[in-house]
């Protein structure tokens, strides 16, 4: 589903990632990542996709907004797990969106 964001500008943090092998606990946290930074002041989205590389895109209102998802302590939980189970590379990028455009035929 593609995330429903108000006119810009707002920020996206984009996550790039490749797996480990298994899923080891993984899925049931993303779920649950999710599900909190739903929580979170200033979250506005979210779109995810995998097929060998991982792509996961959050939107937020603020820098300040993206900063305290960083420190919030069950996602740093996610992000220590992340880097000693589930992942053998990743990247993550923080973007201002100054515009987009849309289809929808709905």
């Amino acid at each position: 589903m593609i995330a429903l964001t108000p006119r810009p500008p707002y920020y996206a943090v984009i996550f790039t990632s490749l797996r480990t092998e298994g899923d080891n606990g993984y899925g049931n946290m993303a779920d649950a990542m999710v599900s909190l930074a739903e929580e979170q002041p200033g979250y506005l989205g979210i779109e995810s996709a995998r097929d060998g590389l991982g792509i996961t895109v959050s939107y937020w209102a603020t820098l300040e907004d993206i900063k305290n998802w960083k420190a919030n302590a069950q996602h740093q939980l996610a992000q220590k797990l992340g880097k000693e189970m589930w992942y053998t590379e990743f990247k993550t990028r923080i973007c201002k969106v100054e515009r987009d455009y849309s289809l929808n035929r709905d």
